[in-house]
């Protein structure tokens, strides 16, 4: 199975490509962040992240994708950025035909490091020592996607009902 990661962000959004099964150690495959300017209109921001992930799912060829759910934060400004740079990976998965599966970061740093509690230091870590990383991947965004995307594989792939939902619509197209 081959997993397309998202830590969505509208300045810095982590994308993270690995292969695996559940159980079994994962392949990294590649791994980037997209960035975008704060200056800039905020529709063009959001056109130049789906333009982007829309390369990276035709170039990497997913079966899925797995995005961080946004949780709720003191800066509603930042809140509101990262709901709608995650709203556009999930947009441009659906629009690839792909099942998609939003995860929490506590269950993704419950996934990769053994406690939901874990800190950003210690996802990078591990997923470096996951992935037999020669360095960690830099930024932390990057590090966030790989995990996210390792979670779902160790998950099988199956997290959500949306997932089913689009595997049914697709048959009966």
């Amino acid at each position: 199975m081959r997993v397309l990661g998202v830590d969505p962000g509208l300045t810095r959004c982590g994308v993270g490509v690995v292969e695996g099964v559940p159980g079994r150690q994962c392949t990294p495959i590649a791994y980037e962040v997209v960035q975008s300017d704060p200056d800039e209109e905020l529709a063009h921001r959001l056109l130049r992240l789906d333009g982007r992930l829309a390369e990276l799912i035709a170039l990497h060829q997913p079966d899925g994708v797995a995005v961080e759910r946004v949780f709720s934060q003191h800066n509603v400004r930042t809140v509101m950025g990262t709901a709608q740079a995650g709203a556009v990976a999930i947009l441009a998965a659906a629009r690839a035909g792909l099942p998609v599966a939003l995860y929490t970061p506590s269950e993704v740093k419950a996934a990769v490091t053994g406690s939901g509690t874990a800190d950003k230091a210690q996802v990078t870590a591990m997923v470096t020592r996951l992935l037999r990383l020669d360095a960690p991947p830099r930024p932390a965004d990057a590090a966030d996607a790989l995990a996210l995307a390792i979670c779902h594989v160790w998950r099988g792939g199956t997290r959500d009902k949306v997932a089913a939902a689009l595997q049914q619509y697709r048959r009966g197209r």
